[in-house]
């Protein structure tokens, strides 16, 4: 056992069962890192490119909605310095967001709406309560057709496509809520509609709030919207996972791929790439109360704000990906909150998020603990067996 209570035998046997993974065919690779009262455990299987090098310990991953944490404590840092207050209206900032509508029916033609009950404020936006998000339907209610056309809001980031900060803002605001504000948690749109604040209120572009604010203080080095030239060899390529073929189907090439060159809309909610490494000192920081070294990000009343449920019962009894979600989880500022006990690794007060192209990082206070999966693998299932295995692997390693 070592100094973080971690046994090495089953650690191995995290390694093994990723491996395992691999060589079925179910995942390309996966870099894993466990965490524990300052012992560090990184381990990485599988290749970079199927058929080619082996991932490395430094390989940057696509880290999709791992993201949203990082824009939430990019906003909370700006309310800290009293810039921006968590119950203003962002209308402020963002005007393109005034004077809303809200549609009569969520499914119902985008004409007939009624007016908003009050503004849209910052707290909305962190906790996914402002009114809109993306939909988890047919596709064919017209707010769903209406999402994908303006803005392409709708599965995998997609960077390419999106237009500028301004202009996104100007096509969202062309579109009424699903919901009223503060009626239900509606998924992922809000973290991007956080990026375009921060820059507005900050007085420059996200990518570079984020550079210089966070990013620079934690060392994250590697952590960015695009690969520049002299590292796109360490991006690993992203794969789609053919259910019916049981086959890997390239998704994103490395060179000549949609991270290979800075995006026009920086996406807060999906747009980062990022390391094992950089990831773990987000991760620490949060895990240590805002502190990272000798330099402090935000107190630690904030980020113990940001990891506490924000959800009421009522609003859980309507929101999540499906129903039931919410049964054992809540959502703080930007990730996601245990709430109830019902697995091994599902301990209350364990906050963190995942990622849609194949990513995984919770922090867990009460063990002291971070654990993150970094896979190339897009559409990563939340509940699929290698997601579900990595956690129950990383906590059977507890020894103590």
């Amino acid at each position: 056992m070592g100094a973080g209570g971690l046994s090495e035998a089953r650690l191995a046997r995290l390694h093994d069962v990723m491996a395992g993974h691999v060589e079925r065919g179910v995942l390309p690779g996966a870099v894993t890192l466990v965490c524990r009262r300052g012992e560090i455990v990184v381990d990485a299987v599988g290749y970079h490119t199927l058929g080619g090098d082996e991932l490395r310990r430094d390989t940057l991953f696509r880290i999709a909605s791992m993201s949203k944490p990082v824009t939430a404590v990019a906003a909370m840092i700006l309310v800290e310095e009293c810039r921006i207050r968590l119950d203003e209206p962002v209308d402020r900032f963002l005007p393109e967001l005034a004077d809303r509508r809200v549609l009569k029916r969520p499914d119902g033609p985008l004409a007939e709406t009624v007016p908003a009950n009050r503004p849209i404020t910052l707290r909305d936006l962190l906790t996914f309560r402002w009114g809109f998000g993306q939909v988890f339907g047919d596709g064919n209610e017209p707010i769903a057709q209406a999402l994908a056309e303006k803005l392409h809001g709708q599965g995998p980031p997609v960077p390419h496509l999106a237009p500028g900060p301004d202009e996104w803002i100007r096509r969202l605001g062309e579109l009424p809520l699903m919901h009223q504000p503060g009626e239900k948690w509606l998924y992922h749109t809000g973290s991007d509609v956080l990026g375009v604040l921060i820059a507005r209120v900050a007085g420059q572009p996200f990518e570079a709030f984020l550079a210089e604010r966070v990013f620079g203080p934690l060392g994250m080095v590697d952590t960015a919207f695009s690969v520049p030239a002299e590292k796109i060899g360490r991006l690993a390529t992203s794969y789609n996972f053919d259910q019916a073929a049981g086959s890997l189907e390239v998704n994103d090439e490395p060179v000549g791929g949609q991270w290979s060159s800075p995006p026009a809309f920086p996406s807060g909610g999906g747009g980062l790439v990022s390391t094992v490494d950089d990831y773990l000192a987000f991760g620490r920081m949060m895990l240590d109360n805002g502190r990272h070294g000798n330099e402090r990000l935000l107190s630690r009343p904030t980020v113990e704000t940001m990891t506490t449920d924000q959800l009421t019962p009522e609003q859980k009894a309507v929101s999540g990906f499906f129903p039931g979600y919410f049964d054992n989880l809540g959502w703080g500022f930007g990730l996601a909150v245990q709430t109830r006990r019902d697995s091994p690794h599902a301990v209350p007060g364990r906050y963190g998020w995942d990622g849609g192209l194949g990513t995984s990082w919770w922090a867990d206070p009460k063990e002291e603990m971070l654990a993150i999966l970094l896979t190339q693998r897009a559409g990563f299932p939340l509940f699929s067996e290698p997601y579900l295995d990595f956690w129950t692997s990383v906590y059977q390693s507890i020894d103590d």
